[in-house]
């Protein structure tokens, strides 16, 4: 039940009604009633109309995360049992649901909770104080779900320690919900087989958002020399192998991600094809160029350079660099994968640091394809940053 009603100024709510989940707190001109930060409200505009239903935040740059734009609605425990049936019936007419991102936040109208599913594991982040309320009884409801589906869910772990969550008021937690249980998981993507640590990998635990793109990249490695940069746990690497690559090197400065990239060649009986190192990728490329190594496919998957609007500047120059190095090295003819995870970069931004990198080396790019993240990570329009992954395959052709 609504505890208060959040009236916008005049003029604001344009974000809202063009389909964005969030009012800012510099939209509001008053907040009536008894509402505690993470209760639910309603928001109406100057006029008192209404607008939508959600739960506040006073500590949070975004003041009301919305659950409703239904006046009617009832946010109850059927309400978020419709919400979680919808999310995993989305999934299984959309994507492989042996491991995938069942629940996306706000693109699933669950604003602040992430959960991806590991086999018969969840890896679950809350991020906002609202949904942190709910979010046991959420999780029941998907366990409750799967089960109707013959997925018994062997356990919960709890990744909720991203900075994020002090902006909302809220402790960095990790741990088990729930009793016990072995966090390391084996999961199969594209035939590759991975060893998951939901406790200790990163965020939830693996990167599924790149699961089509993976696979998208093996027509080119047939036979192929391929360097894959930030290579992480190894993932294109081993989908290269998969696919006839005749060498693969993985590079990743994380001692503990090439340990675990080791790990998951041996799993797939690829040792002998793929090796991994363990360097900073901006050093290894020039060291490269200077011995004129060349590869026929190039992969760079970086981490998101720009966390940020204000540190877009400095990101592109990092991708405009890394770009150009990898151009370098990528024979005549030859492929370079290239993406993005920043949401503050979007396509146009990236696509234009890409091509001034290839200006710059005098080579010519031939699009091959681009592509976003995988379907289980839906892009909502209104929602920014649900649109974050930017992926591009180029032929690289010497200028003529």
């Amino acid at each position: 039940m609504e505890k208060g009603i959040v009236t916008l100024k005049q003029g604001e709510g344009r974000a809202l009604k063009a389909g964005g989940p969030w009012i800012y707190d510099n939209e509001a001109a008053a907040i009536q009633g008894e509402a505690a930060d993470g209760d639910m409200v309603s928001v109406v505009d100057h006029r008192g109309r209404f607008l939508c239903k959600g739960f506040i935040n006073r500590r949070s740059k975004l003041l009301v995360r919305v659950m409703s734009r239904d006046e009617n609605a009832v946010i109850d425990r059927e309400f978020l049992r419709a919400r979680v049936q919808n999310a995993w019936e989305y999934r299984k007419r959309t994507v492989d649901t042996s491991s995938c991102r069942v629940i996306f936040g706000e693109a699933d109208f669950l604003p602040g909770l992430v959960v991806d599913k590991f086999e018969d594991v969840l890896s679950v982040q809350s991020l906002a104080l609202g949904i942190d309320r709910m979010k046991q009884t959420i999780l029941e409801l998907l366990t409750q779900t799967l089960a109707a589906d013959g997925v018994t869910v062997r356990g919960i772990y709890e990744r909720s320690d991203a900075l994020v969550r002090e902006r909302e008021g809220l402790p960095r937690v990790k741990g088990f919900l729930g009793p016990p249980f072995d966090t390391k998981v084996q999961i199969t993507e594209n035939g590759v087989r991975y060893m998951v640590d939901v406790a200790e990998g990163q965020k939830t635990g693996f990167f599924l958002d790149q699961k089509y793109n993976r696979r998208a990249i093996w027509p080119m490695c047939r036979g192929a020399r391929v360097l894959d940069c930030f290579t992480h746990t190894g993932s294109f690497a081993l989908n290269a192998a998969m696919a006839g690559a005749s060498s693969v090197l993985g590079v990743d400065a994380s001692e503990l991600a090439v340990a675990q990239a080791r790990e998951n060649a041996a799993l797939n009986g690829l040792e002998g094809r793929v090796r991994f190192q363990c360097q900073d990728v901006f050093q290894l490329l020039p060291e490269l160029i200077r011995k004129k190594e060349r590869f026929d496919v190039v992969i760079l998957d970086p981490p998101a350079f720009a966390k940020s609007r204000g540190a877009v500047k400095n990101a592109v120059k990092g991708y405009r660099e890394i770009n150009l190095r990898a151009l370098q090295l990528v024979r005549d003819g030859g492929y370079l994968a290239t993406c993005s995870c920043s949401h503050f970069v979007d396509a146009a931004l990236f696509a234009q640091t890409v091509g001034q990198a290839a200006n710059n080396v005098r080579k010519r790019l031939r699009q091959v394809e681009f592509r976003t993240q995988s379907p289980d990570h839906p892009i909502l329009w209104g929602a920014a940053d649900s649109d974050y992954l930017k992926f591009f395959i180029f032929q690289v052709c010497a200028e003529r």
